[in-house]
């Protein structure tokens, strides 16, 4: 059973960056599609960004893109969340999820189609 546990979150100022870490265990990243959401106080999950498992594939929401990286290391056995130019907008708690699919060359970020997730993190961008 595939366990993941962010990390990285914390309290930002405009334009400043984080970098979020998803780890796995139980099993490895590489068998995984991997994404990232984020739920903001009153609202609902949103899907943020996503790797497929065979890597070939990066999707990111418009909201985030060229603001947000994705990555993946297969050694540490782990999915990054680059943030970069934050904005108050982007304050949530985020969550990283797995859906099983080895070699998938797609990715898709509905909360429905992922069945393992993190306990979340919360990402504050405020002066």
């Amino acid at each position: 059973q595939l366990q993941l546990v962010e990390s990285g979150g914390g309290l930002v100022q405009p334009g400043g960056s984080l970098r979020l870490s998803c780890a796995a265990s139980g099993s490895t990243v590489d068998d995984y599609n991997i994404a990232w959401f984020r739920q903001a106080p009153g609202k609902e999950r949103e899907g943020v960004s996503c790797i497929a498992a065979s890597g070939v594939t990066r999707h990111y929401v418009d909201s985030v893109k060229g603001r947000f990286t994705i990555s993946r290391d297969t050694a540490k056995n782990t999915v990054d969340l680059r943030m970069d130019s934050l904005k108050p907008e982007d304050t949530a708690v985020y969550y990283c999820a797995a859906d099983w699919g080895p070699h998938s060359l797609m990715c898709t970020v509905v909360a429905g189609r992922y069945n393992n997730w993190g306990q979340g993190i919360q990402v504050t961008v405020s002066s």
